[in-house]
């Protein structure tokens, strides 16, 4: 009879580590995928940027 406490305790538990999971991540396929297309214009606009603040300087060197 004592299963009980330890069915409950770990139903606890499992619920506990499931609403970790859910809080981690609330956008659905497509909004994750236009977020990193978004996220990525803009690191390609700071390259882009980066490069050419290089050239005006003169020292543009290519990456290995």
């Amino acid at each position: 009879m004592a299963r009980g406490n330890q069915r409950d305790k770990a139903r606890e538990a499992n619920q506990k580590k499931m609403a970790e999971q859910k809080k981690g991540n609330a956008m659905s396929g497509s909004e994750m995928q236009r977020e990193k297309e978004k996220v990525a214009a803009k690191m390609r606009e700071k390259q882009a940027a980066a490069d050419a603040k290089k050239a005006a300087e003169g020292g543009a060197s290519k990456k290995k």
